[in-house]
């Protein structure tokens, strides 16, 4: 299977073209004292000076070429050759940022929080940095992955950093590592190492006062564990995730998920599974780190009533828990130098107990205010409302399958007419996707709907969105066998011969049966379960190859619902994909 012609020929126009540039790019690093004008300083000294704005490289171009230190192929070899010898990975990492310009001992004027964590950690930091920032300080946050463009990932104030900004950081940072590679074998950055430089470069730059860093995976040997002195490190709930890379084990995990812990530096966790707490507990005696369970969100004292959370779901309430420790703890340690630090806790069994406290107004207003897209998020778009949710492992699941049930029923019982739902489902990497599906089997969904984390089949050069690891084949037969999971889950046999073409037609989805459907995209998929009911998603502008019209027939229950309920989980690009169209302001 292949992707169409047009988007073949669009994709390799895209980077043939930053190709070109990126050859002139190099041609002008070898020109006599250019890399000096670029770096400002020799490489083993941080400088604040502005790099020259490169004429002609636009931000397409630096997403393009980003995108190539995905398939480099001396970055893969570093990263198999790293996965038998782990601690080589920070030694790599810390030689990589001084190739950048960088040291160790600039990030510790960052005034950095750490958060790891298998469930929770993205809603952590954000809980975190909307308190901070109410308090007036200029906030820097770094997260993964992003959603509709890359640059999500690196925010400056709870925003985004603009594009030209982007634009302007990526090419002093990659310059600065282009202009060195020859003389470190041609080594490269893979994608998130080159991102996470990226992001310390752009907050030491913009000065910003404090920057919450999310661990990409696991924590003892994530290239985010270069920082040496954070303020405060926080641990959120824990699971089986990335088993290839942590273990198997949610004793291997913690014990991953410890290595962030360091010397004096006050660590808050939330109730672990019995076994994950204690290797916690151990990590953080060997590390000479105190560490604290946060308490309840019962236990904060407020006289309004209860606590009120921006985020949906009652799996947010450890997480806005953990971030009120860790804000808390910051300002304490920050703000109050000369006061040693201690932490309101009683002994409880063989640990330390955080105790509530009285949250302050702007501690309450920034829980409330706390927005973190694609999780327990809900987008109405008149008949048709959206419930997106990147839950991508069997906890998480679990926590949106609870939010969903409870308010998918709100939004049924204020609904006009019968309503329909939808499940629209993908899942990526080493996940037990049959084990989630079968999950959201008992919420009775009248579809079920599959497809790849693939924006549109017919499209422009969608760069911010392409994932050259893994094929389009690979893709779509996962598809196949979510679907033929559904189907068991749910006794409706197997199906036999082919469902999925996508050369030059589309009978995407199979005859026998209306309850479930494969697309090749996400675009299509949308387009057929909203049956032109949302003029953002029917946008004639976005072309869509055509569907059989016996699978438009099979619509017929869409089309006389009064409203139609979607589910959009399994996977955070799916959900990236999915906002790319619904939330058009997104991909601007």
């Amino acid at each position: 299977m292949r992707l169409p012609v047009t988007t073949r020929r669009l994709t390799m126009g895209c980077m043939s073209r930053v190709l070109q540039r990126s050859s002139a790019f190099a041609a002008r690093l070898r020109q006599k004292d250019w890399a000096c004008s670029l770096a400002g300083l020799s490489l083993r000294h941080y400088s604040t000076k502005t790099a020259p704005q490169i004429p002609g490289m636009e931000y397409q171009d630096a997403i393009c070429t980003l995108n190539t230190l995905q398939t480099n192929a001396s970055a893969l070899e570093q990263v198999r050759r790293e996965r038998s010898h782990p601690q080589l990975q920070l030694q790599a990492m810390r030689s990589y940022l001084e190739r950048a310009g960088l040291t160790v001992e600039n990030l510790d004027h960052l005034n950095i929080i750490h958060v790891t964590g298998t469930k929770g950690k993205g809603s952590t930091c954000a809980f975190t940095e909307q308190i901070l920032r109410g308090y007036g300080f200029r906030t820097g946050f770094y997260s993964s992955p992003h959603l509709v463009q890359v640059r999500e990932r690196i925010r400056i104030n709870g925003q985004p950093i603009g594009k030209e900004l982007f634009t302007k950081y990526f090419w002093q940072v990659y310059g600065r590592l282009d202009e060195t590679k020859d003389a470190h074998g041609g080594t490269m950055p893979a994608y998130f190492r080159f991102l996470t430089i990226l992001a310390f470069h752009v907050f030491l730059q913009e000065k910003v006062d404090l920057a919450v860093i999310e661990v990409g995976i696991g924590g003892a040997y994530d290239c985010t564990n270069i920082i040496r002195k954070p303020w405060v490190c926080g641990i959120s709930s824990l699971g089986i995730d990335h088993t290839q890379i942590l273990g198997d084990t949610i004793e291997k995990i913690a014990w991953q998920k410890g290595g962030i812990f360091k010397p004096g530096v006050p660590a808050f966790t939330v109730k672990q599974p019995e076994h994950a707490m204690s290797v916690l507990r151990d990590r953080a005696k060997e590390m000479g780190c105190p560490l604290w369970v946060s308490p309840e969100l019962e236990d904060y004292q407020e006289d309004g009533g209860p606590l009120r959370l921006g985020l949906a779901g009652q799996h947010q309430r450890s997480n806005a828990s953990l971030a009120l420790q860790l804000s808390h703890t910051w300002l304490q340690r920050r703000c109050l130098p000369d006061k040693s630090f201690s932490s309101s806790s009683v002994e409880n069994t063989g640990r330390l107990q955080a105790t509530g406290f009285k949250p302050s107004p702007i501690m309450l207003k920034g829980l409330a205010d706390t927005e973190w897209p694609g999780r327990t998020q809900t987008l109405k778009h008149g008949a048709v409302t959206y419930f997106l949710d990147g839950a991508h492992t069997m906890r998480s699941m679990q926590a949106c399958l609870h939010w969903f049930r409870e308010t998918a029923a709100q939004h049924e019982r204020n609904a006009s007419g019968p309503v329909a739902r939808v499940l629209l489902f993908n899942a990526t990497g080493e996940r037990d996707s049959a084990a989630m599906l079968k999950l959201l089997v008992p919420c009775q969904f009248d579809f079920a709907v599959f497809c790849p984390n693939i924006t549109e089949a017919i499209a422009s050069c969608n760069a911010d969105q392409q994932n050259f690891n893994v094929s389009v084949e690979n893709m779509l037969t996962r598809c196949l066998d979510n679907e033929r999971s559904w189907r068991l889950h749910n006794s409706l046999g197997d199906i036999e011969g082919p469902q999925l073409l996508i050369e030059d037609s589309l009978p995407l989805v199979p005859e026998k049966k209306a309850d479930t459907l494969v697309f090749p995209c996400i675009l299509s998929a949308l387009r057929w379960i909203t049956q032109g009911r949302d003029s953002v998603v029917a946008d004639p502008a976005k072309t869509v190859l055509p569907v059989k019209p016996s699978i438009m027939a099979k619509a017929a229950p869409l089309c006389d619902a009064a409203e139609i309920h979607v589910l959009i989980t399994g996977s955070l690009h799916l959900v990236g994909g999915a906002l790319k169209h619904l939330d058009p302001a997104s991909s601007k």
